[in-house]
This record gives C-alpha cells, sequence and structure tokens, in this order.
C-alpha cells in the first residue's frame, strides 16, 4: 500500500533553516539572507451558500510558534481558519483539519472536500492547467462547525527555524510530529477564546493516522477532549501490508478495491450490494487459499477469482499465482491504450510517457495535476484575498519532508491503539472513517477489518463506516462528496 499523498516533484525544497541572525533591534538580518519574519494573522469577510443557505464568515490566515522546552521558538505553524460571523455560540464547534504525506499541506481537504470554497481536481479530465478559480463548496462543513486547516512544519508556508539534524528530531519523526500538531491545536483554542467549544479532529491519508493519535494526545496529555474523530481514506495500520511473501493480508485488502475498479469500467454502480461478494471472498476462502502457499488446487482456484474480479489478462494472473500488486495492476490495465492509472482512483488514468520501460517511471496521473491548481488558488487565497503577504515558496506537497522523516517510519505506523484507548477513556466521543471503493493507496478494506476488531464500547452506533464511488479523493465527486457530507452532519448531531 502507498501510505498517502507523495510529493510530485523532486525538486529539492528548503524547509529547515538555521535560526535567523538577530540585528539590535531583535529582528532577522534580511541583508544577511535571513527568513523575513511572517506578518501579522489577517482576515477577510466573505461569503458561501450551501444547502439553500447564506454563510457570512470570517477567513484568518495566521501562524503559531512551537516552542521546546525552553521556550525558543523553533518553528512557525501556518493556519487557515473558518469562523461563522455572528454572535458566538458557546455550544458552535470547530474542527481541525490535517492532510498527510507526511509533506502534504491542508489545502486538499481545504479547498477539495470541506472548506466553504473549492476548486475541482483529482477526477479524470481535471488538468494542471485548469484555471484556479474559487467557487462556492456545495460539500463545505461550515454551516455546523467552524474549521482550522493546519500546515505541519515544511508544508504550505509552515517552516523551520533550527537546522536539518533539529529539524529531523523535532518534527519529521512519527510520535514528535503529533505532539507538536497537537500543541497547535491546543494553543490556537487558547488564543482564540475556544476551550469551551466542541473539538473534532479531521485527517486524510496519513492525516487519517494523524488524526485519531491528536485525538488521543489532546485528551490524554494537554487536557482537551474531543468530541469525534472523522478519518478520511485513513492510514491506520502498516503492519497490514507487510510480509507479503506469506501473510494473505496484503493481498487481501487490495483485492477489493481492485474489484471495484473493474466494477466501474464495466458500468457497474457500487454500493455495499455490489461489493459484499469480492468482500466476503477476500475475508474467507481468498485467504485461507493465500495461507495453503504453492497447493496446486489452491493456486488455481485464486488465479480464477482473481481473474474474474480485477479484469487483468488471465495468462498474467496465472504466471502471478493470482497475487498481482498494485504497480503491476496499474499498469497492465491500459497498457495497451498507452496509459498509467493512478493509485489513487485506478479509473483515473494519463498517458504513460514510458510506455516500453520496465517499469514505472512516470508520476502517479492524480499527482501530476493536482500540485497546480492548489497550489495557485491557496497562494492567491491567502496572498491577494485574504492578504497575508508573506514571501516564500508555497508547497503543497512536500518530497523534502517525506524524505526527513524517520527511518522506517512506514513501517512503524499504527493510531489503532490510540482510537481505542480515546474510546474507552470517553464514551461519548465518535468516530466516523470514510473512504472511496477505488483507492489502492490507503484500501478500505484495510479499515473494513480494523473496525470489525475494535471492541464495542457502549453503543454500538459510535464507531461508522462509509464508502463512496471514487478514490483517494472521492470528494472530487459531486454525489459522493455530498453523501460525505451528509454522514458528518449525522455524526456532528446537526439538522
Amino acid at each position: 500500500m502507498a501510505a498517502a499523498l507523495l510529493a510530485a516533484s523532486a525538486a529539492p525544497v528548503t524547509v529547515f533553516a538555521e535560526e535567523p541572525a538577530k540585528t539590535e533591534a531583535g529582528k532577522p538580518d534580511a541583508a544577511k539572507g535571513d527568513l523575513p519574519p511572517f506578518p501579522a494573522d489577517a482576515t477577510v469577510k466573505q461569503v458561501t451558500h450551501v444547502a439553500g443557505k447564506t454563510l457570512n464568515y470570517t477567513a484568518t490566515v495566521g501562524s503559531l510558534p512551537v516552542r521546546d522546552e525552553k521556550g525558543k521558538k523553533i518553528a512557525e505553524v501556518v493556519f487557515t481558519a473558518y469562523t461563522l460571523d455572528g454572535p458566538r455560540d458557546p455550544k458552535r464547534p470547530v474542527t481541525f483539519a490535517f492532510n498527510g504525506g507526511p509533506g502534504a499541506a491542508s489545502v486538499y481537504l481545504n479547498l477539495g472536500a470541506i472548506g466553504p470554497k473549492r476548486i475541482q481536481f483529482g477526477a479524470q479530465g481535471d488538468s494542471p492547467s485548469d484555471p484556479a478559480t474559487l467557487v462556492d463548496n456545495p460539500g463545505t462543513w461550515l454551516d455546523f462547525t467552524d474549521m482550522v486547516f493546519i500546515d505541519p512544519v515544511g508544508t504550505g508556508y509552515s517552516r523551520s527555524l533550527v537546522d536539518e539534524a533539529e529539524s529531523k528530531k523535532d518534527f519529521f519523526q512519527v510520535k514528535e510530529d503529533i505532539h507538536y500538531l497537537s500543541r497547535i491545536v491546543f494553543d490556537w483554542l487558547v488564543k482564540n477564546g475556544r476551550m469551551s467549544s466542541p473539538k473534532y479532529v479531521v485527517g486524510e491519508s496519513y492525516g487519517g493516522y494523524r488524526a485519531p493519535a491528536i485525538a488521543y494526545d489532546l485528551q490524554s496529555d494537554l487536557g482537551v477532549g474531543p468530541s469525534g474523530v472523522i478519518m478520511v481514506s485513513p492510514f491506520l495500520d502498516a503492519h497490514m501490508g507487510v510480509a507479503e511473501d506469506f501473510s494473505p493480508m496484503p493481498w487481501v485488502v487490495s483485492l477489493p478495491s481492485m474489484a471495484a475498479a473493474n466494477y466501474e469500467r464495466q458500468g457497474k454502480a457500487l454500493s455495499p450490494e455490489t461489493m459484499a461478494e469480492v468482500e466476503g471472498y477476500a475475508r474467507g476462502e481468498f485467504a485461507v487459499d493465500l495461507m495453503k502457499g504453492r497447493d496446486a488446487a489452491a493456486v488455481a482456484r485464486v488465479v480464477d477469482h482473481v481473474t474474474r474480479y480485477t479484469g487483468v489478462d488471465p495468462a498474467l494472473v496465472k504466471k502471478m499465482g493470482g497475487r498481482v500488486d498494485t504497480g503491476t495492476f496499474l499498469r497492465e490495465l491500459y497498457r495497451d491504450s498507452g496509459k498509467l492509472a493512478s493509485v489513487y482512483d485506478s479509473n483515473v488514468t494519463a498517458y504513460d510517457p514510458y510506455p516500453w520501460s520496465q517499469s514505472q517511471r512516470a508520476n502517479d496521473p492524480i499527482l501530476a495535476t493536482i500540485i497546480a491548481p492548489t497550489t495557485s488558488a491557496m497562494v492567491d487565497f491567502m496572498t491577494h484575498t485574504v492578504g497575508w503577504k508573506v514571501e516564500g515558496r508555497y508547497n503543497a506537497l512536500s518530497n523534502a519532508v517525506n524524505a526527513a522523516w524517520e527511518k522506517d517510519w512506514y513501517n512503524n505506523i499504527e493510531s489503532v491503539s490510540d482510537l481505542r484507548q480515546a474510546m474507552a477513556a470517553d464514551s461519548k466521543m465518535k468516530v466516523l472513517i470514510v473512504h472511496g471503493y477505488d483507492d489502492l493507496s490507503c484500501p478500505f478494506f484495510a479499515s473494513r477489518l480494523i473496525v470489525d476488531q475494535i471492541p464495542q464500547m457502549g453503543d454500538s452506533s459510535r464507531v461508522k463506516l462509509h464508502i463512496y464511488p471514487g478514490g483517494h479523493m472521492f470528494y472530487s465527486r459531486p454525489d459522493s462528496q455530498a453523501a460525505f457530507r451528509n454522514d458528518v452532519k449525522a455524526l456532528f448531531g446537526a439538522s
């Protein structure tokens, strides 16, 4: 499984720096090429429309410091907040949003899924040169919660103020990442007088790993009790995808998403009923036969079922013993047409610039198209519309951050234990996990199996799993985004 959104460009990006030298006035010395200070927080009044309602709100772009145990400022984290105008309602929730990567800014949830404005990206036919024009978002959550989108260090405009070694130690490790981001949530609540508000955490992809871990850190360490956690296409437990030479799990979790893509290519509508057969097979006979190894009858059954469910060439499936990996699946589906499929939605394709290469050399078709529109739209919104006049590059996706992450982090990711403990401590906390059927980077069936193993703690409806047509960014499809919004409203108890 691919962990999450990774950068589309290998170009070097500066995400850490030496502590700026100070002048006598205590300001960075621009003459020496030091980082200019961030501007003060900036706001703008805006209007959006959703579900027949007109919403007047304030958009704020600003930053919060990260300090070490001695109080030294070691980083600055940028946030974008949307708060509904009008009298302060102490019962109005505030939701904190994180994307993943590691190395992704929060622009994808913001301008794609749940913010008050959006641009189109992530679907077949979307192009890097499409106009980056923001429009009202019919899927926004603003009518029932305020929202704060947080860019971890090295993403967006957020930056480290210490050197590379210190940055890796303080920000680019799994546990440290959770701790400083939890503190940013705490500090925003204090700064804005919202400690008494109901609080929710939402994360997408690797941010879906972050969400329950941050919720538990807030609850157990910082004294902030989240009312709910929403995980969007989450990467919850890396152990589901390891040991493919003898464990059936990597093959079990990916087969239903391969089948879903095949069904869509056949014109079938995806639904729980459509998917029931392959899901039942994956967790039953498929897993058992895979465990039988080279048993000829078992291999024959696996080859037959995998061929039928995936639509991959029977000869290739037989050659691979029914163990069709994601990379092979994505290349072989459209090889005759000279195209590649995306790991984030295998029915989204692009031309393969190296069709005769033995292995894939091109970027993922979705990642190749989303950097330009999201970057252009977010930079224009922050610097022009809101007026937060900052110098520097905006990193929607950063390879430098991903490369700097701690060694072997991918194989050590697991936040299901945090989720279980947070739920056990707070019987009122609600959980929603959502996926797209066609996503092979974070397959929905992994979450299905995980949820089925979580013990019932009180009301069985506390943990819900919903799957929608589409891929990793299923919200690029209007019907799926609308269904997602309705499911989240139910979690919030919003009318």
